[in-house]
């Protein structure tokens, strides 16, 4: 199983929200391109960025940023990005950025055509974020009233599927083991779980969903709670 260490970036710093409230917010640092630097010395071959202002107003405010992090990581890691990818334009200018996969969420969900028409570019994730198994949008702003279940079915093209429990993110309490598992279960696309892992225990409890391909963490690494090299021994040892 992958691990996606987390940088998520609002206003050039790296911070991160509870249960995706822009309200509560913690910044850990300035410098998002020492973080992914960070990620890739700890053998972490994947890093996941999102975008948190692009994510809320649709402009692309740290596109430079995340151009310097593709950089940096360029024959090291591969890099997956998030927050305000509403067109194929958007798609383009990733691409060119250097990033490996693009997470598309709200404009996947209101536009399933455009993941179809992005996948000709790179492959894409669709981030399926949900409340209570209802799918929300916007930032986490607006729900969707398109379930969790519905929504699995939607995306023929999706490389994968990055699932995140809103009421999990940020909390550290433990991901939802179940949702994950009915969530494999429902489709031959790879899922990435994202929200809740706040121990070594919880990641331990992911390697054990069948067709799990990757685990997001990013505020338990930020707050000690597990170093990336300890995690990637763990997942690795998980699926032996």
């Amino acid at each position: 199983m992958i691990l996606y260490p987390a940088i998520d970036i609002r206003g050039g710093c790296v911070v991160r929200l509870r249960q995706g409230d822009y309200a509560d917010e913690t910044i850990y640092g300035p410098d998002p391109v020492a973080v992914a630097t960070a990620f890739a010395d700890a053998g972490a071959s994947w890093v996941h960025v999102v975008d948190l202002d692009a994510a809320r107003s649709g402009d692309p405010v740290n596109r430079q940023v995340i151009t310097a992090i593709a950089h940096v990581l360029r024959g090291r890691a591969q890099l997956q990005v998030g927050g305000g990818v509403r067109s194929t334009r958007d798609v383009d200018q990733l691409a060119t950025a250097g990033v490996s996969r693009v997470v598309m969420g709200s404009a996947a969900v209101g536009n399933p055509a455009l993941v179809a028409q992005a996948s000709n570019v790179l492959p894409i994730a669709v981030g399926l974020d949900h409340r209570g198994g209802e799918i929300s949008v916007n930032g986490w702003t607006k729900a969707s009233g398109i379930s969790l279940t519905d929504a699995l079915g939607m995306f023929d093209t999706a490389s994968v599927f990055v699932i995140t429990d809103i009421s999990r993110d940020g909390m550290l309490q433990g991901p939802d083991i179940d949702g994950l598992r009915a969530a494999t279960d429902a489709t031959a696309i790879p899922v990435i779980a994202s929200g809740g892992v706040g121990s070594l225990e919880h990641l331990v409890q992911l390697t054990d969903v069948p067709k799990l391909q990757g685990v997001i963490a990013g505020k338990a690494i930020y707050e000690n709670r597990f170093s990336v090299q300890e995690a990637i021994q763990v997942l690795e040892v998980g699926h032996k």
